[in-house]
């Protein structure tokens, strides 16, 4: 008996409510050509993502070459070869740079995949087309190079989903021809296909319907299966040129069991009774008969015959041709027979390209690992080949510096000013000039009737109106009170309350100046300074430490070194991931040995190299273009800054877990962005903010970041300064990370 390869028992696989596979048995022998068949939605691809070891059963058990695909699943990928129903290489890679790739994710050394790749594509007929894009090669090319992609390490199983959909006839029968090489060779295949005449040139094929395994055997004896063609029934096939006219009449004729159409050709089934003259008879007014002759049935009448009766009687068992004829699958409670169980001593012995037995540590830190380098290797080429990248890595945040540096100012000056003079004299016209000297205040003009004063400030056209009193000049001579009417628009609260408080220590100020020019010739006063002019009797001198000169760019430009980081890390890495998944090319990786570890370390490390670069061109921008010095260590800045890139790297992979299309993570993004900005302490200080948002404002690790920044870059801050921003971070990128990873796992589901 030939050794078997694949033993599937009684596996099911659900989704929620939906049962994809129900209770499927089948087995395929080292070097067979098996056929797995049925329409859309029937469970095919299911399965042979089970098999792959990227999809757990919910119920019942498979083996692949020994190994148990639940529990052995890094093992079988090792020696098996994966060509997805859809194409999902990468379009942005050559053709020579996509077979490395792949050599690489399986360890083969430089040597062996020089080698291997010649081989390939020689197998292939791609040599002539080693530099070309494959995005750029026609159907029937791209998927020999898919081929040659699951052929570089000489896998022992290779699983096909419908390699020939979509191509044309004569790339079908070419890639055909590859397939019997392939099985001569001993490589054992597992092929889905809609194609009846392809499923003729498997050595054994299974058919499924609703979930179900109907049947499963060699094509020609499928053919004679008695529930094909049952006892006391013929088939006929008969050309027509009115071939639906002859359907019609065949459906009301209660001796025809059953009739099918292909092009010009009808296949009946009918009671063995009926002879040819009845037939010819029968269809006499339904348009001239070119031929009617007995015939045996096609693989397609056997699936649609026993698909008819599954639909009728869905507890009927599949039927499973054996050498011995047709015996039914067993139940489901009963094992497998021992005969039929692979076992370890039995196996192949392990190509060059196997890795080397390991413990059971030493191997699952090797496959944690494993294809870290390949990965590396592709995203630099990624990265190289899409220009928009670089765009949004390097010009983005440059011009997002550029914008927000100078476009974000707390420093309200130069607010549109109209006066409304009453008094007309030199008094009027000093207070005047005292408002415009402040530089907060800009006249824009005067007023001389009260409706043109209320026009300009109903228009918007200025923001504060002075009104100075008819008797101001000499109600300050004979020393009363005088009051001055300012009137502010508080539509924008920023302008309103710096224009307010610039209007009170105005008044301050000149009411000070004139009490001390009278007391100048009191002989009592409240306090003289050191000359023995009159003083007041505190005097404060406050000092501005750090930002002297309150420039908005030094609050605001460190801060928002951190918001670029995150923004730009963010969005790359999360969208880097989910595209992979919405292309169909992470389930391809999945499908190879490649780690966890070295699949997300792969992807990350060249964002983080390119975050870094970032980091270095916002900061020179912040100190040569905005001028605010770095007063802290340069080395622990940089330091802290490649901790937060991990934590925002960090932030992108948890994205790709939850996002499952690009418009998604965007969603996700711009949900971890919006607090990023405004709860961060960027641009609103966190003490003001209630008590439940300020605690919430913890857990954004953006908001440890900013304050590292403004402490090293203006207030000269150590490590021991910062101990408490850097825990907190610390804190968030372990959290992150672990939720991350718990999240990402090398299955569809």
């Amino acid at each position: 008996m030939a050794e078997l390869v694949i033993d599937v028992q009684n596996l099911s696989r659900t989704f929620g409510d939906l049962v994809a596979v129900n209770n499927v048995s089948f087995q395929v022998e080292a070097g067979a050509i098996f056929g797995l068949l049925g329409p859309n939605g029937s469970g095919k691809s299911t399965i042979i993502r089970m098999l792959c070891g990227v999809l757990p059963p919910s119920g019942g058990s498979a083996s692949v070459l020994g190994y148990d695909v639940s529990n052995d699943a890094e093992q079988i990928k090792r020696r098996i070869g994966y060509m997805s129903q859809q194409f999902s290489l990468y379009a942005d890679l050559s053709v020579s740079e996509n077979i490395d790739f792949y050599g690489r994710i399986y360890g083969l050394s430089e040597r062996r995949l020089q080698s291997r790749r010649q081989v390939v594509l020689e197998l292939t007929s791609l040599e002539d087309r080693t530099d070309q894009l494959a995005g750029t090669l026609s159907g029937g090319w791209k998927q020999r190079l898919a081929l040659a992609c699951a052929l570089i390490h000489e896998p022992e199983v290779l699983y096909l989903d419908e390699p020939t959909a979509g191509i044309d006839p004569v790339a079908r029968r070419e890639l055909w021809d590859l397939l019997f090489d392939l099985a001569a060779e001993g490589v054992t295949l597992l092929v889905t296909t809609h194609y009846m005449d392809e499923a003729e040139r498997c050595s054994k094929v299974a058919y499924l319907a609703q979930s179900r395994l109907l049947v499963c055997g060699k094509p020609d004896e499928l053919k004679t299966l008695p529930e094909v063609t049952p006892p006391g029934t013929k088939r006929w096939e008969l050309s027509s040129p009115q071939p639906t006219e002859i359907l019609r009449r065949a459906s009301r004729d209660e001796n025809i069991m059953d009739s099918t159409l292909f092009g010009q050709r009808v296949h009946l089934l009918v009671k063995e009774k009926l002879s040819s003259h009845d037939l010819e008879g029968l269809f006499a007014d339904a348009g001239q008969i070119d031929d009617l002759h007995p015939t045996v049935p096609t693989l397609e009448d056997v699936f649609v015959t026993l698909s008819r009766a599954a639909e009728s009687n869905p507890e009927k068992k599949p039927i499973i041709h054996s050498e011995s004829g047709v015996v039914p699958l067993p139940p489901e409670e009963s094992e497998p027979p021992p005969a039929s169980t692979p076992h370890e001593e039995t196996l192949p012995e392990i190509k060059e390209t196997s890795p080397p037995v390991l413990s059971q540590v030493g191997r699952k830190a090797a496959n944690t690992w494993n294809g870290l380098g390949a990965i590396l290797v592709k995203e630099f080429a990624h990265i190289r080949r899409e220009p928009t990248t670089l765009f949004f890595m390097f010009v983005v945040p440059v011009l997002q510096t550029i914008i927000f540096g100078y476009a974000i100012d707390t420093q309200i000056e130069q607010i549109p000013t109209i006066v409304y003079d009453l008094d007309g004299r030199s008094a009027g016209r000093e207070l005047t000039s005292a408002f415009a000297n402040t530089n907060t205040f800009e006249i824009i003009g005067r007023a001389y009737d009260s409706e043109s004063f209320r026009r300009a400030l109903t228009s918007g056209r200025a923001k504060v109106g002075i009104c100075i009193p008819p008797d101001y000049s000499e109600r300050l001579l004979r020393g009363e009170q005088v009051s001055v009417q300012i009137l502010i628009d508080g539509s924008d609260s920023q302008i309103a309350t710096t224009a307010l408080n610039a209007a009170n220590l105005l008044g301050v100020n000149i009411s000070i100046d004139l009490a001390r020019a009278r007391g100048e010739a009191s002989p009592t006063v409240p306090a003289r300074d050191e000359t023995g002019k009159a003083a007041l009797p505190i005097e404060m001198r406050p000092r501005l430490l750090y930002n002297p000169d309150l420039e908005s760019s030094h609050f605001f430009v460190p801060g928002l070194v951190g918001i670029i980081l995150q923004l730009v890390t963010l969005f790359l890495t999360s969208f880097a991931i989910v595209r992979e998944r919405e292309k169909g090319t992470l389930e391809q990786l999945f499908v190879t040995p490649v780690g966890k570890a070295g699949l997300l370390l792969g992807k990350l490390t060249p964002y983080a190299l390119l975050g870094f670069i970032e980091t270095l061109i916002v900061l020179v921008m912040m100190v040569y273009l905005f001028g605010v010095p770095i007063t802290g260590q340069l080395s622990s800045l940089l330091l802290l800054s490649m901790l937060f890139l991990v934590c925002a790297l960090g932030l992108g992979i948890l994205v790709s877990t939850l996002a499952k299309t690009q418009l998604q993570a965007i969603q996700f993004a711009f949900i971890i962005m919006l607090p990023s900005v405004l709860l961060s302490g960027f641009m609103f200080p966190r003490a003001q903010m209630p008590t439940p948002i300020y605690l919430a404002t913890f857990g954004i690790p953006v908001t440890y970041f900013i304050e590292i920044l403004r402490g090293i870059v203006l207030r000269g801050a150590d490590l021991p300064d910062l101990f408490p921003q850097v825990l907190g971070l610390l804190a968030c990128c372990g959290v992150i990370f672990a939720w991350s990873l718990a999240r990402f796992r090398k299955q569809l589901g």
